[in-house]
C-alpha cells in the first residue's frame, strides 16, 4: 500500500505498567501471540498514513526495540510526565516531516487500520485542526464499565458540532449519562500542535501535561474540530492482566 507521507504517526508506549504486576513491560505483554505494541504498530502500517511511525518508549525500552527494530523511528520519554509531554519527545522527528499527526497509545491494540485511515481522511477532507475518535456506549454497566472513566463529549444541540470534551470526575449525574466518550485517538494539525504543545500546563492533580487540554484549547479558540465514530471495542485499553486476559477471551 502506497503511504501518505504528509501525515505522521506516534505511537504512546513509554509507561511501565505497574498495575501489570510484571517485569516485562506492559506493551511487550502479547495478545493473539504478538506484543501489544506490535497490533498498533501494525494498524499504523496496513492503514498506510504514514511512513514509518515514530514509538515514544522509556529509556529502558530494550525488549520493545528489539521486537520492533527498524520498522519505526523513536523517542524518548525519560520522565513519566503525561501523554502531552509523551508526543513533546516526538517534536524532533516529527516537525518537519509531516503536516498531519495522528496520536495512538501502545496498550490499545484494537484500534482498526480502517478506522486510522478513516480519521486521516476526515482530517484532512475538512482541514481540520483537531479530529478525533469517539466511541458511544448503550451504558456503562458489565463489559462497557471501564469506558465510565473516560472523558465525555458534550455537543452543541442546535449544530451537533463538539461543544466540550469534560472529565469524568468533573461531569454533573446528568453529563455521566452521556454515552457519546474520547478514547483520546485523535490528529492534529501539525503547525498548530508544536505551536502549542509547550503551552501545556500541569496544573493537576497528577502534574501531568494532557494532550486533552490541547482539544480544550481548539475548542476555545474555535478552531475546526470534528470526529468519526468507531465501535467501542477499538478503545480498549489493557493496564491489568485481568484486561489481558478478557481481550484474550474477545480476540478468541
Amino acid at each position: 500500500m502506497e503511504t501518505d507521507s504528509t501525515v505522521g504517526a506516534v505511537v504512546l508506549a513509554a509507561g511501565h505498567g505497574t498495575r501489570m504486576k510484571s517485569n516485562i513491560p506492559k506493551m511487550m505483554h502479547k495478545l493473539a501471540g504478538k506484543p501489544l505494541v506490535g497490533h498498533v504498530v501494525d494498524a499504523v502500517m496496513e492503514a498506510g498514513c504514514c511512513t514509518k511511525p515514530v514509538v515514544v518508549v522509556s529509556s529502558d525500552s530494550v525488549l520493545i526495540r528489539h521486537y520492533l527494530g527498524e520498522r519505526v523511528d523513536y523517542a524518548v520519554q525519560e520522565q513519566q510526565l503525561g501523554t502531552g509531554h509523551a508526543v513533546a519527545q516526538a517534536r524532533a522527528v516529527l516537525e518537519n516531516n509531516a503536516e498531519h499527526i495522528v496520536v495512538l497509545y501502545g496498550d490499545m491494540p484494537f484500534v482498526h487500520p480502517q478506522s486510522i485511515a478513516s480519521l486521516v481522511k476526515r482530517h484532512k477532507e475538512r482541514e481540520n485542526t483537531i479530529t478525533l475518535m469517539t466511541i458511544t456506549v448503550p451504558h456503562f454497566n458489565g463489559e462497557f464499565s471501564s469506558f465510565s472513566s473516560f472523558s465525555r463529549i458534550i455537543r452543541d444541540e442546535k449544530t451537533g458540532h463538539i461543544a466540550r470534551d469534560l472529565q469524568a470526575k468533573d461531569c454533573t449525574k446528568e453529563e455521566l449519562e452521556i454515552h457519546e466518550v474520547n478514547p483520546c485517538y485523535f490528529c492534529f494539525n501539525a503547525q498548530w500542535l508544536w505551536n502549542h504543545i509547550d503551552t501545556l500546563d500541569n496544573n493537576n492533580a497528577q502534574e501531568e501535561y494532557y494532550l486533552t487540554d490541547l482539544l480544550h484549547m481548539a475548542i476555545e479558540a474555535g478552531e475546526p474540530i470534528s470526529s468519526i465514530s468507531i465501535e467501542p471495542q477499538e478503545a480498549r485499553g489493557i493496564n491489568t492482566k485481568e484486561d489481558l486476559a478478557i481481550a484474550v477471551n474477545t480476540i478468541t
